[in-house]
């Protein structure tokens, strides 16, 4: 029987398929990518979205998983070209009125600036970020899983387990860490009423102690580069324009690896999948959508509160009980009257971005998934509210809601950024219920998506874990 030309093929160019495809191609094995669209990279590209001179993201912003990723930082992409900027101050959260609550790089500072919950917040951060090491071997993988750190993960799961809610009100007094820990919380896109709703908050907090909340100077686009650029030293292939609609149009190979979503595989592998499997791919649920707009400015954003000029991330909603009211109106599949808005000023902190004292503002929020509402008016309303005169400093716009973002990238379909929900009973079956939950019934076939364990962010562990398993299997 003749060898297949490559030994391994990865549909799709994002940091996990990338990941998989680096992972293969270091065993020695003939690794191919394809990439659909004409540009790699998935969510994580760049693009002068708006003006002559102003390079956006469409997508990821912000990538403090990309520092901490076991598996990118044993490839060493500084050594490829990348250069990390790490913000004077990592999150500000203003508050109605006056004041921030603010993320700092230090885990006392920001508890001092917490006031009477200075205790609390040592309380809960101290311990986990002094194990952040541990912690991120043991929750950077399929939940099911022997631990090697078990005390270090015990100290993880006491704090996560929990409703957002519950740290909200039992934990922390006061309004400001109230509010800064809500803001955190809800980057899981759960209502804080879910349990574990508090696991992305206080991973978050963690991870901006232990490694800041930094992005790449130009662009996420220097990630994709550098990820292309350790891909090709090991002799592996990419291929761009090179749509997957069947498993039959694929090139002949022993591994097939899949950074696609549930429903894309589905779509794709036709009547092959049948049973329980397939019915788990039907009932995976989708996580709810985002609304992005990236701006062109003519100055930086007019934060009423100083901290918040200083600032990588802002998170714009006013209080706890704001962002909660929020996040439940989208669960419930209603559009937010003030929106939970994301916002980073990537050219405070790094002039490659725009014109010579001209600034970009990449923003989204939180909508029901698919939504078709335009929420370009309520974005900048909330920015207003913290920000009066902002609508003024507006040179262009580039509006993508849930329609465009998939049309962008298909694994962001109904503006799901997340790779599906990310409720705990989903964590554990991520498609389905299985300790190697890559591996498909279809022989030789993995998926690798952040359909995946350990689920959506920038650290390409979703490929690395799916590459593993794939080698052992059919290489080793």
């Amino acid at each position: 029987m003749a060898s297949a030309p490559h030994d391994a093929v990865v549909v799709g160019s994002g940091p996990n398929g990338l990941a998989a495809a680096i992972f293969l191609a270091r065993a020695g094995l003939k690794v191919l990518v394809l990439e659909a669209k004409d540009t790699p990279g998935g969510a994580v590209r760049s693009a002068p979205l708006t003006l002559p001179g102003f390079i956006h993201d469409p997508g990821s912003g912000i990538h403090p998983m990309a520092v901490g990723s076991p598996f990118f930082r044993s490839l060493g992409l500084e050594r490829h070209g990348i250069q990390w900027v790490y913000p004077e101050i990592p999150l500000a959260h203003p508050l109605p009125g006056e004041g921030a609550a603010l993320l700092l790089p230090s885990v006392t500072a920001t508890a001092v600036s917490l006031g009477r919950d200075e205790a609390a917040y040592r309380h809960l951060m101290e311990p986990i970020v002094a194990g952040w090491e541990e912690i991120a071997a043991e929750i950077l993988q399929p939940i099911l899983h022997r631990p090697k750190h078990p005390l270090a993960l015990a100290q993880f799961g006491m704090r996560t387990i929990w409703p957002a809610e519950a740290i909200i009100r039992h934990w922390f007094r006061g309004e400001t860490a109230r509010a800064l820990f809500a803001g955190l919380a809800a980057h899981s896109f759960l209502p804080f009423s879910a349990t574990g709703s508090a696991a992305i908050g206080v991973v978050l907090g963690m991870v901006g102690h232990a490694l800041g909340w930094p992005f790449p100077r130009g662009g996420a686009q220097a990630i994709t580069t550098a990820l292309l650029g350790i891909l090709r030293e090991a002799g592996g292939e990419i291929e761009c324009n090179a749509p997957v609609r069947s498993i039959a149009d694929l090139p002949a190979a022993r591994a097939v690896l899949l950074d696609i979503s549930p429903a894309q595989f589905l779509q794709i592998a036709g009547d092959r999948l049948t049973g329980g499997y397939r019915g788990a791919l039907q009932r995976f649920r989708k996580a709810p959508g985002v609304f992005k707009i990236d701006y062109a400015l003519d100055a930086p954003v007019p934060w009423l509160e100083p901290a918040c000029c200083r600032a990588g991330t802002v998170h714009v909603c006013g209080t706890a009980g704001e962002v909660a009211r929020c996040e439940r109106t989208v669960a419930d599949g209603r559009i937010p009257d003030r929106p939970f808005v994301l916002v980073a000023q990537h050219s405070l902190f790094d002039s490659s971005r725009a014109p010579a004292g001209k600034h970009t503002l990449w923003t989204y929020c939180h909508i029901p998934f698919g939504s078709m509402f335009d929420m370009t008016s309520r974005i900048e309303d909330q920015i207003e509210r913290f920000a009066p005169g902002f609508r003024e400093r507006i040179l262009a716009r580039h509006v993508m809601g849930p329609g465009r973002l998939e049309e962008w990238n298909p694994n962001l379909a109904g503006g799901d950024i997340s790779g599906g929900d990310m409720a705990f009973c989903q964590l554990l079956a991520r498609p389905v219920l299985s300790a190697t939950p890559y591996r498909t019934p279809l022989p030789g076939i993995y998926l690798c998506s952040a359909s995946t364990p350990p689920g959506g962010g920038v650290h390409g562990m979703c490929g690395y874990h799916a590459a593993r398993i794939a080698f052992a299997d059919l290489f080793a």
